[in-house]
């Protein structure tokens, strides 16, 4: 009889109401006006605070339109842009704080001679005396002592003498469970190492061989060129909306995006290719090897995954020139330039045991929320192309150098034992 009490029980939780007195019918129109006004002053404040939420107590959020389900992302990335802060790409000034951390572990005692003896077994020892530079005959790795060597050569006239040791092997060699600090350069390490990140050998040689690169990635300088053509070729709007991986099985951490890849095929791709190490179909999880795919093809796809290796990851930086939507894995093995890029801004963090179910989860918000995954994809390739380019590297190490060298307290005299190291 009266369709408006029906209503204000709706927008009143189903709350019936009752009346227990008898009205004359102009009573009963007045009654019903005056209930439809209340009902349109309800609606229109509903419609204002869901437009001006903080003013109703509420917490705005400008992601609201979209599912609960994806709220806990949203809320990430609110609190990543609101305490974002943009680093400055001149003199290398992203990377400023790293090289005080690195080194802030010998700035109390400094550096003596002893110390860098009891370190000659953790790498190569390398002398920089009156601009030559010297090494020691033996390395283990020569096109990683040659990728080291080339910025060396690159920054030597402005540098005073110096005496380091540079690990060239995957691993951090200065443990903080064992004993001191030794000052060891490493190109990657954890938080349970006291080793001095430098940038890594294949900026400009070496780095992992394969078919596709039998002398290791390398040429930092050429991929840059390659890879932003790649993407020029295949803009956002025609990229396959695929999650995207190949490589070994160098962790098991990679495991469960190649068993959802076998899952949902529609959703995920990724595979396991041979390494030095493969014996059987049991190394890439009872399946075939997968080929080899360069990393210029890899922007073909919307959404590439990055894992860790036996260390940090050298395609890292070649994923986000595709101007693809980074997934990066874990955050325990950085290099030097990680901490200038922020989770949720310049990539979306995913944890190194995350499951089957939120792997998933997170392809589908990705997909789901494309303007999103456009513009954090844009924010990572502009951080690597603007202010990760040869120059900051080479800056890196300048700076790296001459910040060591004021912690010597010794100087350096040559070693007969050395070889000298030539510019090419």
């Amino acid at each position: 009889m009266f369709p408006i009490l029906d209503e204000l029980s709706k927008h009143n939780k189903g709350k019936k109401f009752c009346f227990n007195f008898y009205i004359t019918q102009k009573d009963m129109w007045s009654l019903y006006i005056f209930l439809l006004l209340i009902l349109i002053i309800q609606i229109q404040s509903n419609d204002y605070c869901s437009l001006n939420s903080e003013k109703c107590g509420k917490t705005h959020n400008k992601y609201s339109k979209a599912s609960n389900k994806y709220e806990k992302y949203f809320k990430a990335i609110e609190i990543a842009e609101k305490n974002y802060v943009e680093c400055t790409k001149s003199n290398c000034g992203c990377y400023k704080n790293v090289i005080e951390e690195q080194l802030a572990p010998f700035k109390k005692k400094g550096i003596d001679e002893k110390l860098i003896e009891n370190s000659r077994d953790r790498g190569v020892l390398y002398q920089l005396i009156d601009g030559h530079l010297y090494r020691e005959k033996e390395c283990m790795f020569p096109s990683r002592c040659a990728g080291v060597e080339h910025f060396i050569l690159n920054i030597i006239d402005n540098i005073s003498d110096a005496e380091v040791i540079i690990n060239t092997r995957d691993y951090p060699q200065s443990s903080k469970h064992f004993g001191n600090p030794l000052p060891v350069f490493s190109f990657s390490k954890t938080s349970d190492y006291h080793d001095i990140m430098y940038p890594a050998w294949s900026f400009w040689e070496g780095g992992p061989a394969i078919s596709l690169y039998p002398r290791g990635l390398g040429r930092w300088d050429q991929h840059r060129i390659s890879l932003n053509n790649a993407s020029l070729e295949t803009p956002w709007e025609s990229k396959k909306e695929l999650a995207f991986f190949r490589g070994s099985r160098t962790s098991s951490e990679r495991d469960n995006l190649i068993l959802l890849s076998r899952e949902k095929p529609n959703l995920v791709d990724a595979q396991y290719t041979k390494n030095q190490a493969w014996k059987s179909k049991k190394d890439t999880l009872n399946l075939p090897p997968a080929g080899e795919v360069s990393l210029e093809s890899h922007c073909a796809y919307k959404y590439l995954f990055n894992y860790r290796g036996v260390a940090a990851s050298f395609r890292h930086k070649h994923l986000f020139l595709c101007e693809s939507l980074v997934f990066h894995v874990g955050n325990e093995w950085t290099e030097f330039y990680y901490d200038a890029m922020k989770p949720w801004i310049h990539y979306i963090p995913v944890s190194k045991d995350a499951s089957q179910s939120e792997l998933e989860e997170l392809i589908q918000f990705a997909k789901d929320n494309d303007e999103i995954s456009r513009k954090i994809a844009n924010q990572g390739r502009d951080f690597i192309w603007e202010k990760l380019r040869m120059k900051d590297v080479t800056c890196y190490w300048r700076r790296l150098f001459k910040k060591y060298i004021k912690l010597l307290t010794f100087k350096p005299t040559l070693k007969q034992d050395l070889i000298e190291i030539y510019k090419k």
